[in-house]
C-alpha cells in the first residue's frame, strides 16, 4: 500500500470518515473511494460496499479489483447517565461499540458510575453537536426528562445516526412525538425514533430492558429494521 493510502486511510479513521481501498490486482493501482478521478464503476462498487461493510473481489470490466471498505467503529451514545446505561454501556461495548454517556448531570455521569467509559457532560445538543453524528452511531435517550431528551432527540432526528431510540411508555413517547413535530419535524422523520425502545421481550429490570435495546440495535444496524413494537413497559430510571 502506498505511503499515501496509508496516511488517508489514518485521517479517514481518526475523522470517521467511510472510505473503500481499491486494489487492482494485476497492475497493483489503487485508489480510496470515492474519487472523481476514479472510474464510475469503482465508485459504484465502494458505495455497494459501505452498505454492505464486506470486502470482496470484483470483476469490473476486464480487471479484478480487491475492494475493502473502512468504516467507523460502531459507536453509542446514550443520553442520561441512569441505571438502564449502567447496564446497557458494558453490553454495548462488548458488542463491539466504541459507549460515550452524555448527561450534564455530574452526579450521573461519574466516573464511580461509569468508570473507563467516555463522559460527556455538555448539554445533550451541545454534547451531539461536539461530537458528530454519523451512519455508524446509535443514540439512546434514557433520562425520562423532555429537558435533556428532546434536544437529544432533535440533534438525532437531523442527523445520519442508524439508530435513535428513547426509553418511555407509549403514553410518552406519543407526547414526545407531538413536541418534536412542533420543532419541525415531519410524521416520517419522527417514524425513526424507537419507542417504546428495545424488543418487546417482556423485560422490566435494568438489565432486561438493557438487553432489549442493544438487541434492536444490532438487528437494525445489521439488517436494516426489526418489527415495530418495543416493550410494552419500562422500568423508571
Amino acid at each position: 500500500m502506498k505511503t499515501a493510502t496509508i496516511a488517508a486511510l489514518g485521517e479517514a479513521r481518526q475523522t470517521r470518515h467511510p472510505v473503500v481501498l481499491a486494489k487492482n490486482l494485476a497492475s497493483l493501482a489503487e485508489f480510496l473511494l470515492p474519487d472523481p478521478a476514479a472510474p464510475c464503476s469503482l465508485n459504484e462498487a465502494a458505495a455497494s460496499a459501505l452498505v454492505s461493510g464486506r470486502i470482496s473481489t470484483q470483476f469490473i470490466g476486464s480487471e479484478t479489483w480487491f475492494i475493502e471498505p473502512h468504516l467507523p467503529s460502531p459507536r453509542l451514545i446514550l443520553v442520561g447517565g441512569v441505571h438502564i446505561a449502567q447496564a446497557l454501556a458494558p453490553l454495548a461495548r462488548m458488542m463491539g461499540f466504541d459507549v460515550i454517556i452524555a448527561d450534564p448531570r455530574r452526579n450521573f455521569a461519574s466516573t464511580e458510575r461509569f468508570a473507563d467509559f467516555a463522559l460527556c457532560h455538555d448539554w445533550p445538543d451541545e454534547a451531539l453537536d461536539r461530537l458528530g453524528i454519523d451512519s455508524q452511531t446509535a443514540i439512546v435517550t434514557l433520562t425520562h426528562d423532555p429537558k435533556l431528551d428532546d434536544p437529544a432527540l432533535d440533534r438525532a432526528l437531523r442527523s445520519q445516526a442508524f439508530y435513535i431510540g428513547s426509553l418511555g411508555s407509549r403514553k410518552t413517547h406519543a407526547a414526545r412525538l407531538e413536541r418534536l413535530a412542533a420543532l419541525g419535524h415531519s410524521a416520517p422523520a419522527l417514524q425513526r425514533i424507537r419507542g417504546p425502545v428495545g424488543l418487546d421481550i417482556g423485560g422490566a429490570a435494568a438489565p432486561e430492558i438493557a438487553l432489549s435495546i442493544i438487541a434492536e440495535i444490532i438487528a437494525v444496524r445489521r439488517h436494516g429494521g426489526v418489527s415495530a413494537g418495543g416493550l410494552a413497559t419500562r422500568a423508571s430510571s
